[in-house]
């Protein structure tokens, strides 16, 4: 039942209109937000306050019904996981998770705060969820793509550089996206007669060797996975 309660809550389907629900409820809710961009970042305020324009239009007001708390992580996995600690022990009737950076620790810390999870790739390759039909456990939300796409982009990438011979594909070895969307990149190579090689990052000096290298290389591509740390210092 919690689990239908959560969803509700978020804007899910629900047999009662969530605008009366609202009004009728004297108990402030508490959601927890999970970003993995920076504070301060202009892409992930504007989806904050999307979230909490939609919450508005469902009669759940921030500050009078509902309190948002909002933690950060600048693209930093030490920071994402203290601040998922900081969330689930606040104890919310619910939590936004954004990507695989958040929802990851979250997953770890908590089997019972209900967390819904939004621009995560392929949750059930990354065993999040157990199916999309039924997800099983304290967790939903709303996926993107599945790791099978990263085929595709290899596709793409000698469709569009002439002579291509080989790819480097920059990840962030710590997520789940990082490892399955090279799988899936790796297996597509041999078909396409390319050559292609994981480029582990875990900051920007990093990403800033590793591109700089492998921009001196012939016939190259480059794909960048979806990642915090690509989001940051994109």
């Amino acid at each position: 039942m919690r689990r239908r309660k959560f969803i509700t809550l978020l804007g899910g389907a629900a047999a009662w209109p969530l605008a009366a629900a609202a009004q009728q409820t004297d108990r402030v809710r508490r959601v927890g937000a999970l970003g993995a961009l920076a504070a301060d970042d202009p892409e992930g305020q504007a989806r904050l306050a999307a979230f909490r324009e939609g919450l508005q239009q469902l009669g759940w007001i921030d500050g009078r019904n509902v309190r948002i708390d909002s933690r950060w992580g600048a693209g930093d996995a030490d920071d994402i996981r203290k601040n998922a600690k900081e969330l689930v022990a606040l104890a919310p009737d619910v939590i936004l998770a954004t990507g695989s950076a958040a929802m990851g620790p979250l997953q770890q810390l908590t089997r019972t705060v209900p967390v819904v999870f939004v621009l995560v790739p392929d949750p059930v390759g990354a065993g999040y969820i157990d199916s999309l039909a039924h997800p099983g456990g304290n967790a939903t939300g709303f996926t993107i793509f599945e790791f099978a796409i990263g085929a595709k982009w290899l596709e793409l990438l000698k469709e569009i550089v002439l002579g291509l011979k080989r790819a480097a594909v920059l990840r962030d070895p710590a997520i789940s996206s990082g490892l399955g969307l090279f799988g899936a990149i790796q297996s597509a190579a041999p078909s396409l007669g390319l050559e292609v090689s994981a480029v582990n990052v875990r900051d920007a000096g990093e990403i800033e060797r590793a591109v700089s290298s492998f921009a001196r290389s012939l016939n190259g591509g480059l794909i960048v996975t979806p990642s915090a740390l690509a989001g940051v210092h994109r």
